[in-house]
C-alpha cells in the first residue's frame, strides 16, 4: 500500500487522503482492485450490502470524532496533525487512526451513493 497523493476516477472522482489512506483503500468494501497500472474496481449492485456494512463499520469506528471532523473541515481547508490533534484532544498516533478511518468513510459514501444511483460503480486508483 502506498501512501502518497493519489487520484481516483471513473463512475466517482476523488483524491485519496496522503499520508492517511492507500490506494487500495476501497478493497475494504467488498470488492478487491485489480491492479494493471491502476487499480480497477468495479461495484455492482450486489455487492451494496458489503458497501453498506463498511460504512456502518465506518461510522462506528469514529462515533463522536466524525461530528467534530466534519465541522472541523468545514470550516478549514488546510490542517496539520498538530492542529487535529489539538482539535480532537487526541495523540497523534489516534489521530491518524481516526484519520484512515474518516478517508475511507468518505470514500465508501461515495461508492455507495454511486451504486445506489446508477447501479454499479467503477473506478480507477491510481498507485
Amino acid at each position: 500500500m502506498k501512501k502518497m497523493g493519489r487520484y481516483y476516477n471513473g463512475d466517482i472522482k476523488g483524491k485519496f487522503w496522503f499520508g492517511v489512506q492507500g490506494s487500495d483503500d476501497a478493497d475494504f468494501f467488498g470488492v478487491d482492485g485489480t491492479q494493471l497500472e491502476t487499480l480497477n474496481y468495479c461495484f455492482e449492485l450486489e455487492d451494496l450490502e458489503n458497501v453498506d456494512k463498511g460504512v456502518v463499520k465506518c461510522f462506528n469506528e469514529l462515533g463522536r470524532n466524525k461530528e467534530l471532523l466534519d465541522e472541523f473541515f468545514e470550516k478549514e481547508d488546510f490542517y496539520n496533525n498538530k492542529e487535529l490533534k489539538e482539535y480532537l484532544n487526541k495523540s497523534p498516533d489516534e489521530v491518524e487512526e481516526i484519520l484512515k478511518w474518516y478517508a475511507r468513510l468518505r470514500l465508501g459514501l461515495k461508492i455507495q451513493k454511486c451504486i445506489e444511483d446508477y447501479s454499479r460503480c467503477y473506478f480507477e486508483a491510481e498507485l
